[in-house]
Protein backbone atom coordinates (compact mmCIF):
# COMPACT_ATOMS: atom_id res chain seq x y z
CA UNK A 1 0.00 0.00 0.00
CA UNK A 2 1.58 3.16 -0.97
CA UNK A 3 2.72 6.14 2.19
CA UNK A 4 0.28 8.96 1.49
CA UNK A 5 2.78 11.97 1.55
CA UNK A 6 1.76 15.56 1.96
CA UNK A 7 4.49 18.04 1.10
CA UNK A 8 5.21 21.88 2.27
CA UNK A 9 7.87 23.34 0.77
CA UNK A 10 7.48 21.30 -2.72
CA UNK A 11 10.22 23.96 -4.34
CA UNK A 12 13.27 24.14 -2.07
CA UNK A 13 16.09 22.04 -1.93
CA UNK A 14 14.17 19.55 0.98
CA UNK A 15 11.45 19.64 -0.89
CA UNK A 16 13.04 18.97 -4.69
CA UNK A 17 14.85 16.30 -2.67
CA UNK A 18 11.25 14.60 -1.43
CA UNK A 19 10.15 14.28 -4.56
CA UNK A 20 13.11 13.16 -6.04
CA UNK A 21 12.72 9.83 -3.44
CA UNK A 22 8.92 9.79 -4.27
CA UNK A 23 9.61 9.42 -8.36
CA UNK A 24 11.87 6.79 -7.23
CA UNK A 25 9.92 5.43 -5.51
CA UNK A 26 6.35 5.12 -7.06
CA UNK A 27 5.32 1.92 -5.88
CA UNK A 28 5.84 3.28 -1.98
CA UNK A 29 4.73 6.80 -2.01
CA UNK A 30 2.14 9.04 -3.53
CA UNK A 31 2.25 13.17 -3.22
CA UNK A 32 -1.49 13.82 -2.39
CA UNK A 33 -0.84 17.49 -1.19
CA UNK A 34 1.86 19.90 -2.12
CA UNK A 35 2.71 23.82 -0.81
CA UNK A 36 5.27 25.81 -2.64
CA UNK A 37 5.83 29.84 -2.34
CA UNK A 38 6.21 31.92 -5.55
CA UNK A 39 8.62 30.03 -8.14
CA UNK A 40 6.20 29.00 -10.74
CA UNK A 41 8.16 27.39 -12.84
CA UNK A 42 9.25 24.40 -10.38
CA UNK A 43 5.80 24.41 -8.53
CA UNK A 44 4.09 23.57 -11.91
CA UNK A 45 6.09 21.23 -13.61
CA UNK A 46 5.93 19.05 -10.02
CA UNK A 47 2.34 19.16 -9.85
CA UNK A 48 2.11 17.97 -13.85
CA UNK A 49 4.63 15.86 -13.09
CA UNK A 50 3.31 14.13 -9.85
CA UNK A 51 -0.58 15.09 -10.17
CA UNK A 52 -1.39 15.98 -6.23
CA UNK A 53 -5.22 17.01 -5.93
CA UNK A 54 -4.24 19.66 -3.67
CA UNK A 55 -2.02 22.53 -4.41
CA UNK A 56 -1.36 25.76 -1.91
CA UNK A 57 0.77 28.72 -3.19
CA UNK A 58 1.88 32.09 -2.35
CA UNK A 59 -0.87 34.23 -3.39
CA UNK A 60 -3.80 34.18 -5.82
CA UNK A 61 -1.76 35.64 -8.72
CA UNK A 62 0.29 32.33 -8.79
CA UNK A 63 -2.83 30.30 -7.91
CA UNK A 64 -4.05 32.12 -10.84
CA UNK A 65 -0.94 31.48 -13.28
CA UNK A 66 -0.50 28.01 -12.20
CA UNK A 67 -4.71 27.13 -13.09
CA UNK A 68 -3.67 28.18 -16.58
CA UNK A 69 -0.52 26.66 -16.87
CA UNK A 70 -1.46 22.93 -15.55
CA UNK A 71 -3.49 20.15 -17.53
CA UNK A 72 -5.62 18.68 -14.82
CA UNK A 73 -7.75 20.55 -12.51
CA UNK A 74 -6.25 19.80 -8.65
CA UNK A 75 -8.03 22.01 -5.58
CA UNK A 76 -5.70 25.07 -5.30
CA UNK A 77 -6.04 27.28 -2.32
CA UNK A 78 -3.28 30.19 -1.42
CA UNK A 79 -0.97 31.75 1.98
CA UNK A 80 -1.20 30.27 5.04
CA UNK A 81 -4.92 28.81 4.71
CA UNK A 82 -2.94 26.53 2.10
CA UNK A 83 -0.50 25.75 4.51
CA UNK A 84 -3.01 24.46 6.86
CA UNK A 85 -5.22 23.14 4.63
CA UNK A 86 -2.52 20.66 3.10
CA UNK A 87 -1.67 19.62 6.75
CA UNK A 88 -4.84 18.46 7.39
CA UNK A 89 -5.75 16.69 4.24
CA UNK A 90 -4.32 13.58 5.55
CA UNK A 91 -5.61 10.84 7.44
CA UNK A 92 -3.98 8.66 9.93
CA UNK A 93 -0.70 6.75 8.74
CA UNK A 94 -0.27 9.50 6.27
CA UNK A 95 3.03 11.91 6.21
CA UNK A 96 3.22 15.32 6.26
CA UNK A 97 6.91 16.52 4.96
CA UNK A 98 7.46 20.32 6.63
CA UNK A 99 9.75 21.37 4.83
CA UNK A 100 9.11 25.38 4.37
CA UNK A 101 11.84 28.25 6.00
CA UNK A 102 11.13 29.80 9.10
CA UNK A 103 7.72 29.96 11.45
CA UNK A 104 5.29 29.50 8.81
CA UNK A 105 6.02 26.05 9.39
CA UNK A 106 4.87 25.62 13.12
CA UNK A 107 1.06 26.24 12.62
CA UNK A 108 0.74 23.43 9.87
CA UNK A 109 2.60 21.12 12.10
CA UNK A 110 -0.08 21.56 15.23
CA UNK A 111 -2.87 20.94 12.74
CA UNK A 112 -1.06 17.70 11.00
CA UNK A 113 -0.53 16.28 14.97
CA UNK A 114 -3.86 17.06 15.87
CA UNK A 115 -5.39 15.18 13.26
CA UNK A 116 -2.85 11.83 13.62
CA UNK A 117 -1.02 12.58 10.63
CA UNK A 118 3.01 11.54 11.08
CA UNK A 119 5.34 14.34 10.51
CA UNK A 120 8.57 14.53 8.81
CA UNK A 121 10.13 17.51 10.11
CA UNK A 122 12.78 19.49 8.15
CA UNK A 123 11.50 22.66 9.78
CA UNK A 124 13.94 23.62 11.95
CA UNK A 125 11.76 26.75 13.52
CA UNK A 126 8.88 24.55 14.52
CA UNK A 127 10.83 22.80 17.15
CA UNK A 128 13.09 25.33 18.09
CA UNK A 129 10.07 28.25 18.80
CA UNK A 130 7.90 26.19 20.17
CA UNK A 131 9.47 23.03 21.13
CA UNK A 132 7.11 22.52 24.39
CA UNK A 133 3.75 22.91 22.52
CA UNK A 134 5.09 20.26 19.36
CA UNK A 135 6.05 17.47 22.18
CA UNK A 136 3.61 17.93 24.08
CA UNK A 137 1.02 17.61 21.02
CA UNK A 138 3.05 14.85 19.63
CA UNK A 139 2.77 13.00 23.25
CA UNK A 140 -1.14 13.37 23.49
CA UNK A 141 -1.35 11.87 20.25
CA UNK A 142 1.04 9.55 19.43
CA UNK A 143 2.18 9.96 16.04
CA UNK A 144 5.27 9.68 14.92
CA UNK A 145 7.72 12.48 14.68
CA UNK A 146 10.95 11.52 11.94
CA UNK A 147 13.68 13.97 11.99
CA UNK A 148 14.76 14.35 8.18
CA UNK A 149 18.11 16.69 8.92
CA UNK A 150 21.02 14.11 8.39
CA UNK A 151 22.61 15.26 12.22
CA UNK A 152 19.21 14.25 13.96
CA UNK A 153 18.38 11.14 11.83
CA UNK A 154 21.90 9.91 12.51
CA UNK A 155 21.26 10.09 16.02
CA UNK A 156 17.87 8.64 16.02
CA UNK A 157 19.32 5.76 14.20
CA UNK A 158 21.90 5.43 16.38
CA UNK A 159 19.52 5.14 19.52
CA UNK A 160 17.25 3.34 17.52
CA UNK A 161 14.45 3.50 19.85
CA UNK A 162 16.61 4.03 23.36
CA UNK A 163 16.94 6.58 25.57
CA UNK A 164 18.02 4.90 28.33
CA UNK A 165 22.04 4.87 29.15
CA UNK A 166 22.54 7.88 27.25
CA UNK A 167 26.21 10.01 27.71
CA UNK A 168 25.94 12.35 25.47
CA UNK A 169 24.53 13.50 21.74
CA UNK A 170 27.25 14.59 19.67
CA UNK A 171 26.45 16.61 16.80
CA UNK A 172 28.85 17.33 14.00
CA UNK A 173 29.33 20.36 12.16
CA UNK A 174 31.14 21.15 9.08
CA UNK A 175 31.73 24.79 9.88
CA UNK A 176 30.57 25.99 6.90
CA UNK A 177 32.00 28.39 4.39
CA UNK A 178 33.94 30.74 6.74
CA UNK A 179 35.48 27.51 8.98
CA UNK A 180 39.12 28.36 8.32
CA UNK A 181 38.64 31.83 8.78
CA UNK A 182 39.25 33.96 11.99
CA UNK A 183 36.18 36.75 13.03
CA UNK A 184 38.89 39.63 12.36
CA UNK A 185 39.04 37.98 8.40
CA UNK A 186 35.20 38.00 8.37
CA UNK A 187 34.72 41.50 7.99
CA UNK A 188 33.05 42.68 4.83
CA UNK A 189 32.74 39.28 3.20
CA UNK A 190 30.09 39.12 0.63
CA UNK A 191 27.03 37.25 0.23
CA UNK A 192 28.29 35.25 -2.65
CA UNK A 193 31.25 34.07 -0.60
CA UNK A 194 28.99 32.94 2.49
CA UNK A 195 26.87 31.06 -0.14
CA UNK A 196 29.86 28.60 -1.13
CA UNK A 197 29.27 25.58 0.92
CA UNK A 198 32.31 23.10 0.65
CA UNK A 199 29.81 20.10 1.31
CA UNK A 200 26.56 20.40 0.82
CA UNK A 201 23.67 21.84 -1.36
CA UNK A 202 21.67 23.90 0.30
CA UNK A 203 18.77 26.74 -0.06
CA UNK A 204 20.18 30.32 0.46
CA UNK A 205 19.22 30.61 4.92
CA UNK A 206 20.21 27.28 5.89
CA UNK A 207 23.86 28.02 3.99
CA UNK A 208 24.27 31.27 5.94
CA UNK A 209 22.69 29.99 9.11
CA UNK A 210 25.84 27.49 8.36
CA UNK A 211 28.30 29.51 7.95
CA UNK A 212 27.30 31.80 10.96
CA UNK A 213 26.84 28.18 12.90
CA UNK A 214 23.58 29.27 13.79
CA UNK A 215 22.11 25.95 12.01
CA UNK A 216 24.32 23.96 14.56
CA UNK A 217 22.75 25.83 17.27
CA UNK A 218 18.95 25.60 16.12
CA UNK A 219 19.97 21.78 15.93
CA UNK A 220 20.91 21.42 19.53
CA UNK A 221 17.61 23.21 20.52
CA UNK A 222 16.07 20.64 18.30
CA UNK A 223 17.92 17.62 19.97
CA UNK A 224 16.85 18.83 22.89
CA UNK A 225 13.33 18.44 22.32
CA UNK A 226 13.60 15.15 20.03
CA UNK A 227 15.81 12.81 22.31
CA UNK A 228 14.67 14.62 25.41
CA UNK A 229 18.06 15.37 26.47
CA UNK A 230 19.29 18.46 28.93
CA UNK A 231 21.38 20.66 27.26
CA UNK A 232 24.94 18.99 28.96
CA UNK A 233 24.56 15.79 27.27
CA UNK A 234 24.48 17.61 23.70
CA UNK A 235 28.10 18.08 22.37
CA UNK A 236 28.99 19.48 18.76
CA UNK A 237 32.89 19.27 17.43
CA UNK A 238 34.02 20.18 13.75
CA UNK A 239 34.02 17.54 11.02
CA UNK A 240 34.84 18.93 8.28
CA UNK A 241 34.35 15.75 5.67
CA UNK A 242 30.91 15.74 7.06
CA UNK A 243 31.12 11.92 6.47
CA UNK A 244 29.89 11.21 10.55
CA UNK A 245 26.40 12.66 10.41
CA UNK A 246 26.31 12.25 14.43
CA UNK A 247 27.01 10.11 17.47
CA UNK A 248 25.63 8.89 20.72
CA UNK A 249 27.65 7.96 23.70
CA UNK A 250 26.83 5.93 25.99
CA UNK A 251 27.40 5.09 29.70
CA UNK A 252 29.87 2.53 29.27
CA UNK A 253 31.87 5.05 27.15
CA UNK A 254 30.69 2.81 23.51
CA UNK A 255 30.18 5.61 21.31
CA UNK A 256 27.77 4.73 17.85
CA UNK A 257 28.46 6.60 14.85
CA UNK A 258 26.32 7.13 11.58
CA UNK A 259 28.37 7.51 8.74
CA UNK A 260 27.58 8.26 4.80
CA UNK A 261 28.11 10.49 1.94
CA UNK A 262 26.47 14.07 2.12
CA UNK A 263 23.21 13.13 0.63
CA UNK A 264 20.02 14.11 1.93
CA UNK A 265 17.92 11.91 0.47
CA UNK A 266 19.31 9.74 2.40
CA UNK A 267 17.56 11.06 5.49
CA UNK A 268 14.42 12.23 3.79
CA UNK A 269 13.68 8.24 2.56
CA UNK A 270 14.18 7.02 6.06
CA UNK A 271 11.65 9.65 7.81
CA UNK A 272 9.23 7.93 5.50
CA UNK A 273 9.98 4.64 5.80
CA UNK A 274 11.40 4.09 9.18
CA UNK A 275 12.49 1.41 10.27
CA UNK A 276 12.95 -0.08 7.20
CA UNK A 277 15.14 1.21 4.43
CA UNK A 278 15.26 1.19 0.52
CA UNK A 279 17.53 2.19 -1.97
CA UNK A 280 18.41 5.56 -2.92
CA UNK A 281 18.80 6.00 -6.38
CA UNK A 282 22.25 7.42 -7.68
CA UNK A 283 23.26 8.06 -3.82
CA UNK A 284 27.32 7.80 -4.02
CA UNK A 285 27.93 5.10 -1.75
CA UNK A 286 31.18 5.77 1.33
CA UNK A 287 34.58 4.66 0.43
CA UNK A 288 36.42 5.02 3.60
CA UNK A 289 39.87 4.04 1.81
CA UNK A 290 39.18 6.80 -0.80
CA UNK A 291 38.30 9.65 2.06
CA UNK A 292 41.88 8.52 3.62
CA UNK A 293 41.36 10.04 7.09
CA UNK A 294 38.30 12.11 9.25
CA UNK A 295 39.21 14.96 11.01
CA UNK A 296 37.55 16.53 13.93
CA UNK A 297 37.94 19.58 16.21
CA UNK A 298 36.45 20.82 19.54
CA UNK A 299 33.77 23.85 18.69
CA UNK A 300 35.63 27.20 19.50
CA UNK A 301 32.38 28.77 20.71
CA UNK A 302 34.05 32.35 20.51
CA UNK A 303 34.53 32.33 16.85
CA UNK A 304 31.20 30.74 16.29
CA UNK A 305 29.67 33.49 18.43
CA UNK A 306 25.96 32.43 16.90
CA UNK A 307 26.13 28.83 17.77
CA UNK A 308 26.57 29.96 21.85
CA UNK A 309 23.41 32.34 21.63
CA UNK A 310 21.63 29.62 20.47
CA UNK A 311 22.94 27.22 23.11
CA UNK A 312 22.02 29.92 25.99
CA UNK A 313 18.53 30.71 24.40
CA UNK A 314 17.72 27.59 24.95
CA UNK A 315 18.84 26.85 28.44
CA UNK A 316 16.85 29.84 29.21
CA UNK A 317 13.54 28.34 27.14
CA UNK A 318 10.43 29.97 27.13
CA UNK A 319 10.45 32.84 24.35
CA UNK A 320 14.38 33.32 24.35
CA UNK A 321 13.96 30.66 21.33
CA UNK A 322 11.33 32.27 19.43
CA UNK A 323 13.57 35.49 19.62
CA UNK A 324 16.78 33.84 18.82
CA UNK A 325 14.67 32.52 15.65
CA UNK A 326 13.19 35.53 14.76
CA UNK A 327 16.01 37.81 14.94
CA UNK A 328 18.71 35.43 12.94
CA UNK A 329 16.01 34.74 10.32
CA UNK A 330 15.12 38.49 9.60
CA UNK A 331 19.10 39.26 9.95
CA UNK A 332 19.70 36.64 7.27
CA UNK A 333 17.01 38.24 4.81
CA UNK A 334 18.73 41.64 5.40
CA UNK A 335 22.74 39.85 4.71
CA UNK A 336 21.13 38.48 1.51
CA UNK A 337 19.85 41.85 0.51
CA UNK A 338 23.10 43.55 1.66
CA UNK A 339 21.66 45.47 3.93
CA UNK A 340 24.18 44.47 6.78
CA UNK A 341 27.49 42.68 7.10
CA UNK A 342 28.02 38.76 7.72
CA UNK A 343 29.14 39.57 11.66
CA UNK A 344 26.40 42.08 12.13
CA UNK A 345 24.19 38.69 12.11
CA UNK A 346 25.52 37.83 15.57
CA UNK A 347 24.80 41.33 16.73
CA UNK A 348 21.48 41.92 15.93
CA UNK A 349 20.43 38.22 17.14
CA UNK A 350 22.51 39.10 20.51
CA UNK A 351 20.77 42.61 21.30
CA UNK A 352 17.24 40.90 20.44
CA UNK A 353 17.95 38.36 23.09
CA UNK A 354 19.37 40.87 25.73
CA UNK A 355 16.35 43.26 25.52
CA UNK A 356 13.39 40.74 25.73
CA UNK A 357 11.70 39.91 28.59
CA UNK A 358 11.25 36.09 28.48
CA UNK A 359 7.90 34.54 28.89
CA UNK A 360 8.63 31.05 30.57
CA UNK A 361 5.75 28.92 29.33
CA UNK A 362 4.39 31.26 25.70
CA UNK A 363 1.38 30.02 23.78
CA UNK A 364 1.30 29.73 20.62
CA UNK A 365 0.03 33.15 20.32
CA UNK A 366 2.61 34.40 22.70
CA UNK A 367 5.33 32.99 20.39
CA UNK A 368 3.46 34.52 17.10
CA UNK A 369 3.63 37.55 18.66
CA UNK A 370 7.10 37.99 19.83
CA UNK A 371 8.29 36.58 16.32
CA UNK A 372 6.23 39.76 14.83
CA UNK A 373 7.53 41.99 17.27
CA UNK A 374 11.00 40.97 16.78
CA UNK A 375 10.71 41.01 13.09
CA UNK A 376 9.27 44.83 12.92
CA UNK A 377 11.59 46.21 15.17
CA UNK A 378 14.97 45.10 13.43
CA UNK A 379 13.13 45.67 10.03
CA UNK A 380 12.73 49.53 11.26
CA UNK A 381 16.34 49.44 12.31
CA UNK A 382 17.79 48.08 9.03
CA UNK A 383 15.88 47.93 6.41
Amino acid sequence: MKRQIHLLGATGSIGEQTLDVIRSHPEHFELVSMAFGSNLDKGAAAAEEFRPSLIACFDEPTAQELRQRLRYKPEITVGSDGLHACAEAGKPGDVLVNAVMGSVGLGPTLKAIEKGIDIAIANKETLVTAGHLVMAAQKKTGVRLAPVDSEHSAIAQCLHGEKKDVSKLILTASGGSFRDRTRKELEGVKVEEALNHPNWSMGAKITIDSATMMNKGLEVIEAHWLFDQPYDNIDVILHKESIIHSMVEYVDGSVLAHLGTPDMRVPIQYALTEPSRLAVSGSERLKLWEVGALHFQPMDYERFRALQLAIDAGRTGGSATAVLNAANEQAVALFLDNKMTFLDIDRVVERALERHNVISEPSLEDIQSVDQEIREEIIRTYA
